[in-house]
């Protein structure tokens, strides 16, 4: 399993990063990033925090720790901004809190953070063919999540992504032990949004490619 979008205590997930990581491992994960929420009002505390974490531990652990931030309920015309100082503050994982049904993001916030050319676009809801093909160029993620609520429109995400050739992900955004999934789960929650065995199959490949661009081979 390899999870990109997760949150411990420096936002508002009930974990230490060193228990959610331990936790992690001890599901068997392979990778995963730590993607606080963060805003102007706090990126820089929170991102230099997750890097020197993922830093510390890596000698220690098997698994592979990413430091990353989630940019979470930003007006749309500061996306870009916060995008680029999240990763000179050392994200190697920037998420986008996208146009989830079940709160009231901004819109426009889906196309900004596209344009922005962040990592995932987490939950994008009721994401438009446009939005899903400019993803595609830009080579942005779309998340399938197994995170409730959020999880309600991962069908649509699926059939819109297909359609535009963009990239998908599966993550949990964990904010506490029960989120944590293993393989078997997650293989579900694609075949739930209407994915074939094969789409599970490429999502990894394709999971496991970004990391390793990265630098970030899975354990």
């Amino acid at each position: 399993m390899i999870d990109l979008h997760t949150h411990t205590f420096l936002s508002d997930g009930v974990l230490l990063p060193s228990e959610l990581i331990r936790r992690a491992e001890a599901k068997g994960y392979r990778a995963i990033a730590l993607t606080d929420h963060v805003a102007a009002s706090n990126l820089d505390f929170v991102v230099p925090r997750l890097a020197r974490v993922a830093a510390e531990i890596a000698a220690h652990v098997r698994i592979r720790v990413l430091p990353g931030a989630e940019i979470t309920h930003a007006p749309p015309v500061m996306i870009a901004a916060l995008t680029q100082q999240a990763r000179q503050l050392g994200a190697a994982v920037v998420v986008m809190h996208g146009e989830t049904p079940v709160e009231p993001v901004a819109p426009g916030t889906n196309r900004a953070a596209i344009e922005a050319g962040v990592d995932i676009l987490a939950h994008p809801g009721l994401i438009t063919n446009e939005e899903a093909e400019l993803a595609a160029r830009k080579g942005v993620r779309l998340e399938i999540t197994a995170r409730k609520g959020h999880s309600l429109t991962n069908g649509h995400v699926a059939r819109a992504a297909k359609a535009a050739g963009a990239m998908l992900v599966l993550d949990t955004d964990a904010h506490e032990p029960g989120d944590l999934i293993d393989l078997a789960f997650a293989r579900t929650v694609a075949l739930g949004a209407g994915l074939s065995e094969e789409d599970f199959e490429e999502i990894g490949r394709q999971t496991t490619d970004f990391l390793v661009r990265l630098g970030y081979p899975p354990a």
